[in-house]
């Protein structure tokens, strides 16, 4: 009987043969995993598989960050007119109103004299009506956040690949840019209210501006990083501001005052920006000794009055410490 079977020998040598065939295609047309995943897929009916390269986050991420967030404070500020007017609707009546109305009980400024025997109440309130200005300002940018939050933004920044510092940062300087912004259009009255417009003092208020709404901004986002809604953001707001005005030294010297409100205005941050505004605008006048000390007694601890400088260095540490903090609030949130 002849055998009709194929040897093993023959076998193994034929699949050899497939096997180099085989061997010459994939060396010919190579096929990556992806590729055979995708095609996998396709046979299957399912989607093919899209891969999504996540960037490493960098300095130079936070710096652009930074750089995104503070630009779009500028274009909403740009593009919301009325909130341009409505803020200087009450530095106006502050600085126009009440400052003529009120001037008639200036003791030291009853009755015309001849040039510095006497401070005109507008004059002497300038500086707290742009300390003011920036602060309102500088606190609703920071309840912009609150705003975002509602409408889910803020989300889409935080699952962003950069630090939240960096937003916040971005978010802090932008605040402050804004209000500066704001305060820069009240020194445009301050011929009105008997202050010179010499370039290098304007150039100096806007500096103290900045570095005030600087530290009042830090303060509103550090309140806005936890708060829900813009009804108790505002009414948060209105609980902190009025205060902070009112024992600021926005409107009246600090010298001469009760023990309990001497501590309360050293205790207000405020207190210490309106000051540098005031002997900055001061500095310029010509005045005399008593009038100098009447209206520009400074800030005193304990008798020692506080030199500009370091009150410049305090607003900016106060500045620094709530931006941290509000950091800190960040990363906690969401």
């Amino acid at each position: 009987m002849e055998n009709t079977d194929t040897p093993d020998g023959a076998e193994t040598s034929d699949d050899a043969e497939a096997s180099d065939d085989a061997g010459t295609v994939r060396e010919a047309d190579p096929v990556t995993t992806t590729e055979r995943d995708q095609a996998r897929g396709a046979r299957a009916g399912a989607a093919p598989v899209v891969r999504v390269a996540v960037p490493e986050r960098s300095f130079v991420h936070d710096l652009r960050a930074v750089k995104i967030v503070l630009h779009r404070e500028l274009i909403r500020y740009g593009r919301d007119r009325m909130r341009m007017v409505s803020g200087l609707v009450q530095p106006v009546l502050w600085l126009l109103v009440m400052g003529t109305g009120l001037s008639s009980l200036m003791t030291a400024g009853r009755g015309a004299g001849p040039a510095g025997t006497h401070v005109d109440l507008k004059t002497f309130i300038f500086p707290g009506v742009c300390a003011m200005t920036v602060m309102f300002t500088a606190m609703f940018s920071a309840g912009s956040i609150v705003w975002d939050r509602e409408f889910g933004f803020l989300r889409e920044m935080l699952v962003a690949p950069v630090s939240r510092s960096s937003i916040v940062v971005g978010k802090c300087i932008g605040g402050a840019m804004v209000a500066t912004l704001q305060g820069a259009v009240i020194l445009a009255l301050a011929g009105l209210a008997g202050v010179p417009y010499d370039p290098v003092l304007l150039l100096e208020l806007l500096g103290l501006m900045f570095l005030g709404a600087f530290a009042l901004t830090g303060f509103g986002v550090m309140m806005a990083a936890r708060i829900k809604s813009m009804q108790s953001f505002f009414a948060l707001m209105q609980m902190a501001l009025m205060p902070m005005m009112f024992l600021s030294g926005a409107l009246y010297p600090l010298s001469g005052l009760p023990a309990w409100l001497t501590v309360l205005t050293r205790f207000n941050p405020l207190t210490y920006a309106v000051d540098p505004l005031r002997q900055a605008i001061f500095s310029r006048l010509a005045l005399t000794p008593e009038l100098r000390r009447t209206f520009d007694p400074g800030v005193t601890w304990w008798g020692w009055r506080v030199p500009v400088g370091l009150e410049i260095v305090l607003v900016l540490l106060i500045g620094l410490v709530l931006m941290g903090v509000a950091i800190i609030e960040f990363r906690r949130s969401e």
